[in-house]
């Protein structure tokens, strides 16, 4: 009887300690991201633009993003983008937010950004065993590189 108590607050305990920690690296990737937010958007937009005018005929680039996240589900969405969370790259996470529908590609948030925020949060108490299935950097990466459509 002991037992099953101590192993259920202990899978208890451990679920509250991802979120927590789940919670704070996110809110640390805004914070970077609101931090060097100039130099990045410096950067994106100087890369859109010569993307748009060496693409003039094959059409912008933002209508490929939206297409490859309608043909994703929003339990693909939520996973990757856990894992680009997880791998600890800001300029993974700003990737994968673009290609999921979360941000514009000058990082500005689209509408549903804050209603995915949310829901991710819930989604997380859902999916400890992915979770803990990409717990490293290393996994965490490999899973956006063979998840993430081109």
């Amino acid at each position: 009887m002991i037992a099953l108590g101590c192993g259920g607050a202990g899978c208890l305990g451990l679920i509250v300690v991802v979120i927590a920690a789940g919670l704070i690296y996110f809110f640390s990737v805004r914070r970077s991201y609101s931090t060097n937010r100039r130099d990045d958007n410096f950067n994106v937009n100087t890369n859109r633009n010569s993307n748009r005018s060496s693409n003039t005929n094959n059409g912008n680039s933002s209508s490929s993003s939206s297409s490859s996240a309608a043909s994703l589900s929003d339990e693909d969405k939520h996973k990757l983008y856990q894992a680009a969370l997880m791998s600890g790259d800001g300029e993974l996470v700003q990737r994968v937010s673009v290609k999921i529908g979360l941000r514009n590609e000058d990082n500005s948030p689209r509408d549903n950004y804050e209603e995915f925020i949310g829901n991710h949060v819930a989604w997380i108490l859902r999916n400890t065993d992915f979770i803990q299935s990409i717990s490293t950097a290393e996994k965490a990466r490999a899973y956006v590189d063979a998840n993430l459509p081109n």
